[in-house]
């Protein structure tokens, strides 16, 4: 482990990064580049502490979970990432794992798309981006931790479909049909060891999982709408619409209203306020 080089490379990539990159709050009276350790630590799921010895180069050995969650709140390229896993002494994730990183041309896509709600989700559900309108619709992100900022995880060992409103059918079919992507997934990476985890953890913490999923169906997600129930916005009728990126498994999700509707008023009214207005703990258990 090269902890003097390691250091110079976190402190680096932190200061290239602007909360709005990250989904975050600009805030006032910044008086550093780019995001604050404590910004870090929270989209990493990690102590302020544990950034601050990283960066002056004292520091323990990351494990590869700390460092899959770094290297994604630093939005890293490939190179850049696999250089952070050889320098804490780790070999880069490998062939058949879940890809993790977004592409930099698909973030420059959510940060051009700051007028809409927008997500970027993993082959296995895990909010891997997301913009600070969609932080301000659905709750602060970076509140949860990450190995919970999963949507199958909140569907069935969070709070359920959470600010997404369903009838009981609604709410059946749509848990069939997401452990019916689990499935499809699992198929897809066999051997992906965070997806394994997941997967133990959905089938033991969730009677509703397993009920699915000893029917041994597979699926795939298809949502045209969503009506969300935002605790000071009332009832918003969201179209939903997704977006595969085929290199990297990965679907960035782009949440809109047609025009002149009270939804889309609602919307006009968020990119005012933003999420600094709202109480940001309350985060959406589900998009």
């Amino acid at each position: 482990m090269d902890r003097a080089e390691l250091a110079t490379v976190l402190r680096t990539a932190r200061s290239r990064i602007t909360p709005a990159d990250a989904g975050l709050p600009s805030g006032s009276r910044r008086q550093v580049p780019g995001l604050r350790r404590e910004e870090v630590a929270n989209l990493a799921g990690v102590s302020v502490d544990y950034i601050v010895r990283l960066e002056q180069g004292r520091g323990p050995k990351p494990s590869e979970q700390v460092l899959g969650a770094l290297t994604r709140a630093l939005r890293l390229t490939d190179v850049d990432r696999d250089l952070v896993y050889r320098l804490a002494g780790s070999e880069p994730p490998q062939a058949g794992r879940i890809p993790m990183l977004i592409r930099p041309s698909v973030l420059r896509l959510l940060d051009r798309l700051a007028d809409l709600p927008v997500l970027v989700l993993s082959a296995k559900s895990d909010v891997l981006a997301w913009n600070p309108l969609s932080a301000a619709l659905f709750g602060d992100y970076s509140a949860i931790p990450p190995r919970e900022r999963n949507i199958m995880w909140q569907r069935f060992l969070g709070s359920g479909t959470g600010r997404i409103v369903m009838t009981p059918e609604e709410a059946d079919d749509n848990a069939a049909a997401c452990v019916g992507c689990v499935r499809a997934v699992k198929a897809a990476y066999p051997d992906d060891p965070d997806l394994t985890r997941l997967l133990t953890e959905l089938r033991t913490g969730s009677a509703e999982f397993e009920a699915h999923w000893q029917a041994g169906r597979s699926s795939a997600m298809y949502s045209l709408t969503k009506t969300i129930a935002h605790p000071h916005l009332g009832t918003l009728t969201l179209d939903c619409d997704a977006m595969h990126v085929p290199d990297t498994d990965q679907t960035v999700i782009i949440y809109s209203a047609a025009p002149s509707t009270p939804t889309a008023s609602a919307l006009d009214l968020l990119r005012v306020t933003g999420l600094e207005s709202f109480d940001s703990t309350a985060f959406s258990r589900e998009n």
